[in-house]
């Protein structure tokens, strides 16, 4: 079970994962051992409650498809099982992120001393700008 939070958690059942080759570096074991994983989590059939579902649509991530899968690659690691690990890891914070509310902003005014205290500076450069001028003798 991936636990998202206190009351929400998945079925690994709901996850696939593939072993594939990785990329990049890693000598002669990188073209024969197969220990980057490619996980594949399909949102629309899964067993999460609808605020997650819509909220993970919602995004604008190019790792989710106009078909509602969200594909991870891990290849971080050497091994297989630490990459699983990885991945796993990335798609529950995914979804924690998505389950996040962000608190509404409040629009605030400034302050009666802070206005007073911006237009006395102003007053003060623009004072000063003026002593710069020409000098008449």
């Amino acid at each position: 079970m991936l636990i998202i939070s206190r009351n929400v958690a998945i079925s690994e059942d709901e996850v696939e994962l593939t072993a594939i080759r990785a990329q990049g570096s890693g000598g002669q074991n990188v073209n024969k051992v197969a220990s980057a994983i490619h996980l594949r989590f399909d949102i629309r059939a899964s067993s999460l409650p609808d605020f997650y579902k819509h909220r993970l649509l919602k995004l604008s991530d190019n790792r989710i498809s106009s078909e509602g899968v969200l594909v991870l690659k891990a290849q971080s690691y050497r091994t297989q099982e630490q990459n699983r690990q990885d991945a796993l890891d990335r798609l529950v914070a995914i979804i924690q992120d998505a389950g996040k509310t962000q608190k509404a902003r409040r629009a605030t005014k400034p302050t009666k001393a802070s206005q007073r205290k911006r237009v006395d500076k102003k007053k003060q450069a623009g004072a000063k700008k003026a002593l710069r001028g020409k000098v008449d003798v």
